[in-house]
């Protein structure tokens, strides 16, 4: 490998700074300071939670034959009616769940034509059940 002397680098340097300014031959360190670092590692902070939050908002996921954002997804299922206890595998239950807190059953039971009553807090007791 050809080592350049120093002579030859000066002369390339300021033939660069002819042709494209004396901007492109400064060293990139000279202007830097602590509060820039600072400054920069702030900004790239930002950066990286709005790109994150982004991504969150533009992911989307195939659910039941529909692309669905990610973010609307709850990733915490409850499949067990807190009222009657029962496992549900049912597409329906998950809107009775999170609209009324339990299954379509319990709801035809418990809650239709009752929904003021529900929403106040009545839950009917186990001997109920």
């Amino acid at each position: 490998m050809k080592k350049r002397k120093p002579n030859n680098i000066a002369a390339i340097e300021k033939a660069i700074a002819e042709k494209y300014g004396s901007e492109t031959i400064v060293n990139p360190k000279s202007g830097w300071s602590e509060e820039k670092e600072k400054e920069y590692l702030e900004q790239l902070k930002e950066l990286s939670l709005k790109e994150q939050r982004q991504k969150e908002q533009t992911d989307k996921i195939e659910k039941d034959g529909f692309f669905v954002g990610k973010h609307l997804i709850s990733k915490k299922k409850e499949r067990n009616c807190p009222v009657c206890d029962i496992y549900s595998f049912d597409m329906r239950d998950d809107l009775y769940m999170n609209k009324f807190e339990c299954c379509f059953k319990c709801f035809i039971q418990w809650v239709e034509h009752r929904e003021e009553r529900w929403q106040k807090g009545w839950r009917p007791n186990k001997e109920q059940i």
